[in-house]
């Protein structure tokens, strides 16, 4: 049996740019629970400094993961992207990479859509008769879209 793996991404803003990405992929931003924050907050295990209030939730403040809707209930994920902050900013091209299959949608329409959600336009390239727009996301992460 194969193991399952989740991909994190640093950046600086982990909660608004799982977000983002839920939004971009049509997932689901994991839920965290309050109850347990409060109590490590209570018995001395975190600090109020390690949380932040995100959409109206108490929430850790380095960490937010994105899984598909209907994973989002799994106690074992198959499929999870995990947002946490890091202390420097990125500034080279990333090593990796993700590929969002459009499923027939239009690439062109829906880098339009993206770019009016933050994204940027990096390229189009092609291999044979297949092409894909290269773009990155409002920290800088590129990914493409065919």
């Amino acid at each position: 049996m194969g193991l399952n793996i989740q991909i994190v991404v640093d950046c600086k803003n982990p909660h608004d740019l799982a977000d983002w990405w839920a939004e971009t992929l049509e997932w689901a931003v994991e839920p965290q629970d309050e109850a347990f924050i409060r109590s490590m907050i209570d018995q001395g295990f975190a600090t109020d400094a390690e949380t932040q209030v995100h959409n109206g939730k108490l929430v850790w403040r380095e960490g937010c993961a994105i899984r598909p809707t209907e994973e989002i209930d799994a106690k074992k994920p198959q499929r999870r992207l995990l947002f946490q902050t890091a202390p420097e900013g990125k500034t080279v091209k990333n090593r990796v990479h993700w590929d969002v299959a459009l499923d027939g949608r239009d690439k062109d329409e829906v880098r339009t859509q993206l770019e009016a959600r933050g994204a940027t336009f990096l390229w189009t390239a092609s291999q044979g008769p297949h092409e894909w727009h290269t773009m990155a996301d409002p920290e800088g992460n590129e990914f493409c879209i065919s």
